[in-house]
């Protein structure tokens, strides 16, 4: 019985004690610890620490999403070597003493048309300076080619890589940039191969030939199709990306880059 009394006076007093509490000014009632409201450790945004990496996913998807393969598979090849054939002064260096080759197996062509165009896994490779970058884009296609006087389709392996140069620069206001630098491709990165193995014997020849064109049409290739759309990404890249990218390259700190 005492014990129940004790409990009864005791939540008395401490409903007293509560009510003067709730009738006493803000600034004057006891300050209660606020743990719970304030995290300990507040959650910040993230930063890539992969750029290379996030670079070329980057520019891999722009060149995707440019419909590089529907360009690439759309190329008017078969237009670009007939007129190559037609202007016979046209052709440079090796090709002037095959001209009387060249031109019979260019003019006998009925159809060149692209498939299977990918896009390979790009490359990216630093200066020693630490200020430029060099993005090697790898492509592949084949070739089917059909002509007058062959009655099978000619069906060739296509490997090309082409380079584009990225560096830092300022504009009239002050401002840095990331901006495209040279955009070509190397020509011991061409690589042609017949896919067909029981082919007529005229097709070396052919292939010899469409070797040398080529080497002379696939630069109007890179800075006609491919080079606009890598300069168009770079545009168009996440500031912050962006910001680190040029951050590191004004100051020649090295990328990270992971093989």
């Amino acid at each position: 019985m005492f014990q129940i009394e004790g409990l009864i006076v005791f939540c008395g007093l401490l409903a007293q004690t509560n009510a003067l509490l709730e009738g006493l000014p803000l600034s004057l009632r006891p300050a209660v610890p606020l743990t719970q409201s304030l995290p300990l450790n507040p959650v910040l945004p993230s930063i890539p620490t992969d750029l290379a990496g996030s670079l070329t996913s980057a520019l891999t998807n722009g060149l995707l999403s440019g419909d590089l393969l529907g360009i690439l598979k759309n190329l008017p090849l078969l237009d670009i070597l007939k007129a190559r054939g037609d202007n016979s002064g046209g052709l440079a260096g090796g090709l002037l003493g095959r001209v009387t080759s060249v031109v019979p197996l260019l003019n006998n062509l009925i159809e060149v048309t692209v498939t299977d165009p990918q896009l390979l896994e790009l490359d990216l490779v630093q200066t020693p300076d630490g200020h430029r970058l060099y993005v090697t884009i790898p492509l592949g296609l084949v070739l089917n080619v059909k002509m007058a006087l062959i009655r099978s389709l000619l069906r060739l392996d296509v490997k090309l890589n082409i380079t584009a140069e990225l560096l830092t620069a300022k504009d009239e206001q002050g401002k840095t940039h990331l901006i495209l630098g040279d955009c070509t491709h190397f020509p011991d990165s061409l690589k042609i191969s017949l896919l067909d193995r029981n082919a007529p014997l005229p097709v070396q020849s052919l292939v010899d030939s469409l070797t040398g064109i080529l080497d002379n049409v696939l630069p109007e290739l890179v800075h006609g199709k491919v080079c606009p759309l890598v300069n168009g990404i770079l545009g168009s890249l996440d500031v912050t990306l962006l910001y680190d990218i040029t951050h590191k390259l004004i100051h020649g700190l090295e990328f990270v880059i992971k093989v």
